[in-house]
């Protein structure tokens, strides 16, 4: 994954550059969606046939996202990562670029798993407490995740923090067989 980090980088940053900060969170919403459309396994078989020209990939994709939402800024990205061979670090793309605008923003995404649905109430708790520990304000997502069995794993960037049950198990695992 740290290639296509290395990879993707100069792109998101390229396009973080090219793009009015009022339009950023749009673009961003925008370059996601290419994304999950260009992970696809059949789009993907598709884009890399040598019998299918970067043009056709170009318009099989934006076809798919529904053209008149796609910005120039979204299209010239998807462009220029097909005619360079670039279109499998789309979503690296999106992720890193995401990030810019966060950080710009001064409000970062919060991914938060838990093993059982949280109250608002219990949530806007959580999210205070991550805010102090994180230093940032967020933007919680929640997800369930039933593996965890209990407490919570907090995704914040490339940041993680992770109090379930299953990660402290892992962690006596690890420490009585060593």
């Amino acid at each position: 994954m740290a290639e296509l980090a290395t990879i993707a980088r100069p792109y998101a940053e390229a396009l973080f550059k090219a793009v009015p900060a009022d339009d950023a969170a749009a673009v961003a919403a925008q370059v996601e969606a290419i994304a999950a459309v260009a992970g696809h396994p059949r789009l993907r078989e598709f884009a890399d046939d040598p019998k299918v020209s970067a043009e056709q990939v170009f318009d099989v994709v934006v076809s798919l996202v529904s053209e008149p939402w796609l910005g120039p800024a979204a299209k010239n990205l998807l462009r220029t990562m097909i005619e360079n061979g670039r279109l499998a670090a789309i979503g690296e793309v999106a992720a890193q670029f995401r990030e810019l605008v966060s950080a710009r923003s001064g409000v970062w995404d919060a991914t938060i798993a838990s093993a059982y649905p949280i109250e608002p109430g219990l949530l806007a708790e959580i999210v205070a407490k991550l805010e102090q520990r994180f230093g940032r304000k967020l933007a919680p997502k929640v997800e369930l995740d039933p593996s965890l069995i209990g407490g919570i794993r907090v995704v914040v960037g490339d940041e993680v923090l992770d109090t379930s049950v299953k990660a402290r198990l892992e962690q006596m695992k690890v420490a009585l067989t060593t």
